[in-house]
């Protein structure tokens, strides 16, 4: 929800937390964080962000008034698919609620994820610029072709967010959906690359691809799935580390 006057009207009584994952995945809506954390503050509400598409590497939430982070490790941070994680950022009053809360109830990580988490930070700056560069290739290449209806990607002019995105991170992530003429145009793809991996999974160092409306979305109902503007043509591409050309070539022989 983008639109910050929604936002504020939306604050109830009981209202106590604002959550917002940002970019929203396929689509990378976003929101002006900042302004947001504004409206939170005025009103007494946390503003959590899930930050997972962006990595502290791209986007830093808590500089920006967010009171708390989350991030989904087992994506960028781990950035290979070897593991499970999460990990919670936030002030030290709220890291003590959150750290008692795990310690009695169990969620918490293995020794060993988090050493295979901590090997992953190790070169993340690096792979974030790499994504996010593949990425923009893959965008514009996406936004020439004939049977490509639209492409959602922050680094593009077009995308109704690229300023705000310009104003509070440093690159745009390897998240790039496009719109084709529909469902079966969208698995006829799918089913045709042959270097892409098939999974709802994202941000490994190999590209992946996936279809939102059945796998991401695919609990929503249809009324649910046309609010998110989340359509039966829409793929979506984990934009990894391969060749970019190769990945370029291998959407292109099977957009034929």
């Amino acid at each position: 929800m983008p639109d910050l006057s929604a936002w504020e009207n939306s604050v109830k009584s009981n209202t106590k937390l604002f959550l917002l994952e940002n970019p929203s995945n396929p689509l990378g809506e976003i929101v002006d964080i900042l302004r947001l954390s504004e409206i939170s503050k005025k009103h007494g509400i946390l503003l959590a962000v899930d930050n997972a598409i962006l990595t502290p590497a791209l986007q830093t939430p808590l500089a920006l008034g967010a009171d708390i982070v989350i991030h989904s490790a087992t994506k960028y941070i781990d950035g290979q698919g070897r593991c499970l994680a999460g990990a919670v950022l936030g002030g030290e009053e709220i890291i003590e609620q959150i750290a008692s809360f795990t310690r009695t109830t169990g969620p918490a990580l293995s020794a060993f994820n988090a050493w295979i988490v901590l090997k992953g930070l190790d070169t993340l700056s690096l792979r974030m610029k790499a994504h996010s560069a593949n990425a923009m290739r893959l965008a514009v290449w996406l936004d020439g072709q004939k049977s490509v209806k639209k492409v959602h990607y922050l680094g593009l002019k077009s995308h109704p967010f690229h300023q705000i995105a310009k104003s509070q991170q440093s690159d745009f992530g390897g998240i790039v959906a496009f719109e084709v003429a529909d469902k079966i145009a969208a698995f006829k793809l799918i089913n045709s690359v042959k270097i892409l991996s098939i999974t709802a999974n994202l941000g490994d160092t190999k590209s992946t691809i996936t279809h939102p409306a059945t796998t991401t979305h695919g609990r929503l109902t249809d009324a649910e799935r046309a609010a998110a503007n989340i359509n039966s043509g829409l793929i979506r591409v984990s934009v990894g580390l391969e060749s970019i050309d190769d990945i370029i070539a291998d959407i292109a022989q099977a957009l034929v």
